[in-house]
């Protein structure tokens, strides 16, 4: 059976989070939901909120990638310009949604708000877009092609995604296990890099850590096939306990 890989892009909007004001939340919890999801999420790209940026970034991940996601820039103010973007980038009209016009006006009667252009903003879509359902604050987010378009605040975006990923094809989930080693990459570099060579089908990562004054390393196989993972995680065991003898047999020569 072979295995099968969906893959996937994140397109984070705002010129907040290239200034650093707002710190994002979303490219994290993606990746978390995707790896769940067996869906490989390969590239993540953040621009400004500038149309021509948006266009080429969307136009690029889009044709690379069976999904792209985009969090940011679909609300009620000047600069949320998502919506104009995507439709450019899909050859489309954006226009006011009849259904979504709907829903948000019946939300801000029930709120005693009125219903402001500004917030009737919400409400534009390109033609042929379906909703994403928005259960926090009405205003939906939309599907066009495979271009998934979710709202910027964490917990809009996170409940917006609840609502997409039933709707995708998924692959073989990854498989992962850690192995704790008691030595720096610069002890492991070598090896390590033999390993993964020799197990193509697996993703080895290192990981370094510092304790006090010593360097440690957890390392990370990663493979679709429990056989491969372990395989290589065997290997890699093999590896650390033979740079644990290197290191005994060192020390008794130098004591001597």
């Amino acid at each position: 059976m072979t295995d099968q890989i969906i893959t996937a892009a994140m397109l984070a909007i705002g010129d907040e989070l290239l200034s650093g004001r707002t710190k994002d939340k979303n490219i994290g919890h993606l990746a978390d939901i995707l790896l769940l999801s067996g869906i490989d999420l390969k590239e993540v790209r953040i621009v400004a909120d500038e149309e021509e940026a948006i266009v080429a970034a969307l136009n690029a991940l889009r044709a690379s990638y069976d999904y792209v996601f985009t969090s940011g820039g679909i609300g009620p103010t000047h600069d949320d310009i998502t919506a104009d973007a995507i439709s450019r980038a899909f050859g489309v009209a954006c226009e006011h949604d009849a259904e979504a016009m709907k829903l948000m006006a019946e939300m801000y009667e029930r709120r005693s708000m009125p219903f402001t252009e500004a917030r009737q903003r919400m409400a534009r879509m390109p033609v042929g877009a379906t909703h994403i359902a928005n259960p926090v604050s009405t205003a939906p987010g939309f599907t066009i092609g495979n271009v998934h378009v979710m709202a910027g605040v964490p917990q809009v975006f996170q409940a917006m995604l609840d609502n997409v990923i039933p709707t995708l094809r998924t692959g073989t989930p990854m498989l992962s296990t850690a192995i704790g080693c008691p030595f720096g990459e610069g002890d492991i570099g070598t090896p390590l890099g033999a390993i993964q060579k020799a197990h193509p089908d697996t993703s080895i990562g290192s990981y370094p850590r510092y304790q006090g004054q010593s360097f440690s390393t957890e390392i990370v196989v990663r493979a679709r096939s429990e056989a491969a993972m372990e395989a290589a995680a065997a290997e890699v065991r093999q590896m650390v306990e033979a740079i644990r003898q290197s290191k005994i047999e060192e020390n008794t020569s130098a004591e001597a």
